[in-house]
């Protein structure tokens, strides 16, 4: 189980893909297929440098970056339903499953994700979860993605919980720095590669993913 700071914490925020879900790898593949419809490319070292951004944002300045014109919402949908598709591989960071466990019926929990809420909610329904969180804050519900605290600090006023109080469990450097600038103590959540197994079934997905 992931050890957990010192302190007398009274809600548990955690980020879905790739903390809650392993997701990031499922979540590659599909951007791959959804991107090539369209002739773009989105390196395997840049989807993971900006884990935490919201799906539009990416398109949005992939667009910029390589002069293209993808319609944001359009792509981000096709991209949705390609991942839908991968569902099925999906498992849980064990790790991470164990604290949400432990927690349920202890402590307030919310999801705070980039990601939409159509995807968040498929996601933790596959898991079997998705009951065990009484707040769901999704790229709908907020105007500015991580690293801004925007979406950490609606969650807190969503529980009713002082933003001290609350530990975030987050996969990437802009949400630990959203829940820095949000006042919240945090948890880092190893990456795919990092984690034995799980890091085996990463690279299984990833040579897949290579080979379409």
């Amino acid at each position: 189980m992931l050890p957990l700071p010192s302190g007398d914490f009274r809600a548990y925020l955690f980020d879905c893909d790739g903390t809650i879900a392993d997701s990031m790898p499922l979540h590659y593949i599909a951007w791959q297929r959804a991107l090539a419809e369209w002739n773009c490319v989105l390196p395997e070292d840049l989807f993971y440098a900006w884990g935490g951004r919201t799906v539009i944002d990416i398109i949005v300045t992939l667009n910029e970056r390589q002069g293209l014109a993808m319609p944001p919402e359009a792509v981000a949908r096709r991209r949705e339903e390609l991942y839908r598709e991968l569902l099925p591989r999906l498992t849980a960071v064990p790790e991470v499953r164990q604290h949400v466990e432990q927690a349920h019926g202890r402590l307030p929990l919310a999801v705070v994700s980039g990601s939409t809420r159509e995807s968040v909610t498929a996601s933790l329904e596959t898991l079997g979860l998705l009951a065990k969180f009484d707040v769901l804050v999704c790229a709908e519900d907020y105007t500015t993605a991580k690293p801004d605290p925007e979406g950490f600090l609606l969650a807190a006023r969503l529980l009713d919980v002082p933003p001290e109080s609350c530990l975030v469990f987050e996969d990437t450097e802009l949400g630990i720095q959203a829940a820095t600038a949000a006042g919240m103590a945090s948890v880092r959540v190893p990456a795919p590669w990092q984690r034995g197994a799980v890091g085996r079934q990463w690279d299984r997905l990833g040579e897949a993913s290579a080979a379409r």
